[in-house]
This record gives C-alpha cells, structure tokens and sequence, in this order.
C-alpha cells in the first residue's frame, strides 16, 4: 500500500472537469483537515520543544535538516528566530538540500546526496537538537542528517506525515503528522506542508516560552530593527509595565532597545546594570524579575 502521501483523494477522479470554484473549496478543505495532525501530536510537540530549549539555554545549536518543500518550511521557521526571540544566529544552522534557493529553481534530486550533510554536521555535539522535516520520512538528506545525530549522542526531533517511517524511527523526538491524502497526490507542499509549518511554529514558540521570551503573549525578546518592531517594542513596554508610550520610550532609550531590562527600567529597577542583573538572576524570565521589584 502506497504511503499517505502518495495515496488519491477521494475527490482526485475527475477533479480537472470539476468547476474552478467548487475545486477551490476542495483545496480549503484540504489545508484545514491537515491542521488536525499537528493538534493530536501537542504532547510530542511539548517534548520536542524541551531539547530546543536546553540546547539553547546551554549554548548549543539548533540544526534544522530538509529537502524541498520540506525544506521551506523548516528554513522559515529556523530564520524567524532571530527576529521574533533575539536567538544568535550562531546557534542556528540551516541544513537544506542543495543549499537554500536564489531562484526558483529547486532541483530535485539534491534530496539523494548525503555526502555534503556529513560534512555541515561534522562538529555536531551531544548538546544540539536537529529538527529533521520529512513528508515522507524516507529522504535520504534527511535520514542521514538523523543517523548523524544519534551517532553524536544529539537529540533527534523528527517530523514526518507517514506513520512508522524510517525518520520517526531514528528520532528521539518523533513527530508524526498523518495528515490525508493530497488533492494534488503527492504535492505535499499542500496540506502536508501546512501541518509541518504548524508543528514547527508550536515547537519554536514552545521553546521560547521555556527561555523567558514570552510574558502575557507577548514577545518580550523581539529584536526591534524597524519602524513596526520599534513601535511593537513601545508598547510592549508600556502595556508590561503600565507606562505612558513616552516612559516606555524612554525606558527602551535607557535599555539600548532591549525590551526585558526596558521594562524593569519603567518599573523603578534604578539603572541599566541593574535591570540586566535581576535578569540573570532569574535566567532570563521577566515575570519573577519583575516580583523581585516589588518587594
């Protein structure tokens, strides 16, 4: 029996002589469908999110391994980081088969080749987390990234929409999201791709929220380097710390734009050094920082 991912639709047969509209809604149903998967693995996600985060917290690095669409979505959560949680790009790696695209052009057959992999992973160490994507749990880039790992004692955080693949297997993490057939079969840039995209969004927030980069919904570890951030950052501050935007403003200012000791700053920590301290002491979590304040 075919794989999940390669199976027809149900509504596949004669799907071209259908109206566009009427195939449109079939292609909604699609994606929708697919953000179930990821809905039943919440507690596999939660797990994962846990090795991201020690392997952050303790100064390793996060290696995201895909190929093709797979390989897209990986990469767009791997460079969110940065910007959304202020992770240093030197603990984030992009492993993507073929190296990330400049063009359009996306061969194919790069997904076979494991010689260059084995080279990126070379200094991979017991500390660090791969995050290995793989509709089918089969590509060969990827499974060779995940033996890789294993033999350096690394954890394994394995995604795949094929149940019982050899990904999951070799995972220490494994994420399965058997997400339904494809209305287009085999194009898991579909509704395969939507599940990836939602698991890897819950694991990257997940682990954040573990760092102390979250408070009341809020990202308070943003990287404020444009108009929209600096405004986002502003009022950050002035909602965390019920300030005037003025005050939070200045707070920032004091604070050289970090938002965490900015807030500290607007509640009465009395300098910069201060802020920061009470910061470290609580490893980086904003909420008992600020209930050291106020006692």
């Amino acid at each position: 029996m075919a794989n999940a991912t390669e199976q027809l639709h149900e509504f596949a047969n004669g799907l071209d002589r259908r109206p566009i509209a009427e195939i449109a809604t079939l292609l909604a149903q699609g994606q929708r469908d697919a953000t179930q998967a990821p809905l039943d693995a919440s507690e596999q996600i939660a797990r994962a999110s846990q090795a991201m985060a020690h392997s952050i917290k303790h100064g390793a690095t996060l290696h995201y391994v895909a190929a093709g669409s797979s390989g897209l979505m990986a990469a767009s959560d791997a460079m969110e980081l940065g910007g959304t949680f202020s992770i240093p790009t030197t603990q984030i790696r992009i492993h993507m088969a073929g190296g990330l695209p400049t063009d359009a052009n996306m061969p194919g057959g790069t997904e076979d080749e494991t010689q260059q992999i084995a080279q990126d992973l070379a200094g991979i160490t017991a500390a660090d987390t791969i995050i290995a994507v793989s509709a089918s749990g089969t590509t060969p880039f990827t499974l060779a990234a995940a033996r890789l790992a294993r033999e350096a004692n690394a954890s394994v955080i394995g995604i795949a929409n094929n149940a019982n693949s050899e990904l999951l297997n070799l995972s220490t993490h494994p994420i399965c999201l058997p997400t339904p057939p494809e209305l287009l079969s085999g194009s898991t840039r579909m509704g395969a791709g939507t599940a990836q995209k939602i698991a890897l969004n819950m694991l990257s927030t997940l682990m954040a929220v573990q760092l102390g980069h979250v408070h009341d919904g809020m990202m308070v570890n943003l990287t404020a380097d444009n108009a929209k951030l600096l405004i986002r950052a502003r009022g950050i501050v002035s909602t965390i710390a019920q300030v005037d935007q003025t005050t939070a403003q200045d707070a920032l200012d004091r604070a050289g734009g970090a938002v965490k000791p900015a807030i500290l700053l607007a509640l009465g920590a009395p300098d910069l050094s201060a802020a920061t301290a009470l910061l470290t002491q609580h490893q980086g979590h904003l909420r008992p920082a600020m209930d050291h304040l106020k006692t």
